[in-house]
């Protein structure tokens, strides 16, 4: 019950729901264990007596019972969904709100499709506990409490015969939840790789069918889904093992209470309308113990998915803002001093040393081969990570003494493959700025390119695309991020090799866009493409994290350095191509 006692603020402010659902679960309990004793007065006092007169008013009996039952039912069912509902979606808000407190640290190892699994199955699997398993344990122990005094009242001796079995019970119970706890585990743990496995197969569509991998794909979905398969199978054999065991005890129990019954009723011990309720209250403790195999498995999923949630609710948070920290406009002076940064402490240093100074409004370029520590530089300005040494200031304070919110809005990012969401070109534009009028998005869609092919679309601007800007180029999708850049109105603009997939027309169109943008903002260019920083105000070459060059196009192109060479690879190349197609 620790992982439950750690969940508790979520379902506790809802407790007056689950108590007000107990208290007609008592009712509906409570009428139950009284079916018998009306049975035992029908046999005993109607029928033996031979006063069938009284037949209609026990019907009429039944009767009010049942409507009473009927309504106490309905609301003890009703306010027990709404207390497990209520408290998962308290909990689905912290969850989805967790997971976006938490660093990109956190999602360099999380899949997509496990953190899905984690908000919608094993949430739903915590949510059936609350509102089922808890109230039918409560209902377990009750039936059984009522069950044995009404017994203890008819026959003490036959009551000691029904508890004779519950022991028994009980072990194999206790046997059955050590079993059954971590087979669940396993259980979900397949369903979130499941689920991981299709949603990089559907993402990655287009990549499985240009390489013809359709087979190799089918394969791997189908052995997970075959550990899945195996995973369920090994807990329906737990299963399958320990409920026959328990009703087997039931069986038993039965038999006993039939044949010491049937011998005190002869011996004039017990009325044969005592042993029928005898009979009756018997199945209404040793079906409820059998079925406490049923809320031992509900629970052992609850258990094992509300672990699963922890795990999320309790990761370490690696970029916590300070309680002093201050919201305040950014300028975009950006200073790096003997900045190291290693994401992982088994792996070598991302960056290494890293100093510079970029005054507001100046172009720093940065370039270097794949896994220099480009981009690690960007995401250290935005505080996505924090360095191991040194310090990272903008407009001369440390980046975490701003407020996230604060920083992160002053900073915009135009990527290598923008994202898009499944909504409006519009809506795409103003995410960063939602309050933004037509005017304005439409003269930021001007200034990046972008108004011209938008206007072309069905509906203009209120064109919706689909899941990741699919029926858009990958210029068209540039232009849109650019946009959207500019309608936040950035200190700072971040460009991601935002010009290397796409062909000579469409980066032109870019750059273009780009100048305008930049214009009185500190940029950073990651670039492959010595085209796209060589206006850069400083160059800054990296190679294995470190700085091995710096200064402006002109004076790097004559250093005879790393620069010099990758300049000459690509102008040598394009030389090459112009002299072959002329």
């Amino acid at each position: 019950m620790h992982t439950f006692k750690k969940l508790k603020h979520f379902y506790w402010p809802y407790r007056k729901y689950f108590f007000l659902s107990l208290f007609f679960l008592f009712f509906v309990t409570a009428i139950t264990v009284v079916y018998p004793i009306v049975l035992q007065q029908t046999i005993d006092n109607v029928v033996l007596a031979d006063q069938y007169y009284l037949i209609p008013y026990i019907c009429i009996i039944f009767l009010v019972l049942m409507i009473i039952k009927g309504f106490a039912t309905y609301y003890h069912q009703y306010l027990g969904d709404l207390f497990g509902i209520t408290t998962v979606y308290k909990m689905r808000d912290a969850l989805y709100e967790k997971l976006h407190v938490l660093s990109f640290k956190y999602y360099d190892n999380a899949k997509t499709g496990d953190i899905m699994s984690r908000l919608t199955a094993d949430v739903d699997g915590f949510r059936f506990f609350l509102s089922l398993g808890f109230a039918e344990l409560i209902r377990i122990t009750l039936l059984i409490v009522l069950s044995l005094s009404v017994m203890f009242y008819f026959s003490i001796p036959l009551a000691l015969v029904t508890m004779a079995a519950m022991p028994l019970l009980g072990v194999v119970v206790y046997r059955f939840d050590r079993r059954v706890h971590p087979a669940f585990r396993k259980i979900r743990k397949s369903f979130g790789q499941l689920n991981t496995r299709v949603q990089e197969n559907i993402s990655g569509m287009n990549t499985v069918k240009s390489l013809s991998r359709e087979d190799f794909e089918i394969g791997r979905f189908s052995s997970s889904n075959d550990d899945y398969r195996q995973n369920y199978l090994k807990t329906a054999s737990i299963w399958s093992k320990y409920f026959p065991m328990m009703e087997f005890i039931g069986n038993v129990c039965a038999v006993a209470l039939l044949a010491f019954g049937g011998y005190l009723v002869i011996n004039g011990g017990l009325s044969l309308g005592e042993l029928v309720a005898f009979f009756s209250l018997v199945w209404y403790i040793m079906g409820p113990l059998m079925n406490l195999g049923f809320v031992i498995n509900l629970f052992s999923q609850s258990k094992a998915s509300a672990e699963r949630l922890l795990e999320i609710l309790e990761a370490e948070e690696d970029i916590v803002e300070k309680d002093d920290a201050i919201a305040t406009e950014i300028k975009g002076h950006v200073t790096f001093n003997d900045v190291t940064l290693t994401y992982t402490k088994d792996d070598d240093s991302a960056l290494k040393n890293i100093s510079f100074d970029a005054p507001p409004g100046k172009v720093i370029g940065l370039i270097g081969a794949t896994g220099s520590g480009k981009t690690s530089v960007t995401q250290l300005i935005t505080r996505f990570y924090e360095p191991e040494r040194g310090d990272v200031l903008v407009d001369g304070r440390p980046v975490s003494d701003y407020k996230l919110k604060s920083l992160r809005s002053s900073i915009g990012f135009v990527l290598q493959e923008p994202f898009l969401f499944s909504t409006s070109i519009r809506e795409n534009i103003a995410y960063g700025n939602p309050d933004m009028s037509d005017e304005q998005i439409i003269n930021a869609a001007k200034r990046a390119q972008a108004h011209e092919f938008i206007m072309e679309m069905p509906n203009g601007y209120q064109t919706m695309l689909g899941e990741r800007g699919m029926g858009l180029s990958g210029g068209q999708k540039q232009r849109i991020a650019i946009a959207r850049a500019i309608c936040i109105n950035p200190s700072i603009l971040v460009l991601d090799d935002a010009t290397s997939a796409v062909d000579m027309e469409t980066e032109f169109k870019i750059q273009k866009a780009l100048k305008e943008v930049m214009k009185g903002r500190t940029s950073f260019i990651i670039a492959h493409r010595i085209s796209s920083l060589k206006h850069a105000d400083e160059i800054i070459v990296l190679e294995d994290g470190k700085v091995v060059e710096r200064g402006t196009h002109d004076h790097l192109v004559g250093n005879n350095g790393t620069y010099q060479r990758i300049y000459d690879i690509q102008y040598q190349d394009r030389e090459e191509i112009m002299n072959a197609v002329n």
